[in-house]
């Protein structure tokens, strides 16, 4: 499966945003998801397969971080798209920050 193809599914787009800047364990990953830990391991597969993420073994547990130089352009537009979904989700905090005192002073 290609690149493109295996970040169009929401729950891999997640654990690759879980693994952007910090190396975890596949059980720190499925510890996030309501599914079980056989379908994240199984998203995880698809998205090594893809090369998105690199994989560590130490022991029996692995260790997943994402693989920025593997993913070429696509690197640039995954961290655009979440700078920008943070952007948003800081103005909509501060606008109901905002609501919420002027609420306070007109009582």
């Amino acid at each position: 499966m290609d690149a493109v193809r295996a970040v169009a599914e929401p729950r891999r787009r997640e654990i690759l945003r879980l693994v952007w800047d910090d190396e975890l364990s596949a059980g720190e990953i499925a510890e996030r998801f309501d599914v079980t830990f056989g379908a994240v391991s199984q998203h995880l597969k698809v998205l090594r397969d893809s090369g998105l993420v690199t994989l560590r073994q130490d022991g029996k547990k692995r260790f997943y971080r994402a693989d920025r130089d593997g993913m070429g352009p696509l690197a640039d537009y995954l961290q655009s798209m979440w700078t920008s979904r943070l952007d948003t989700l800081a103005e909509l905090a501060e606008a109901a920050e905002r609501a919420d005192q002027s609420e306070g002073t007109s009582s």
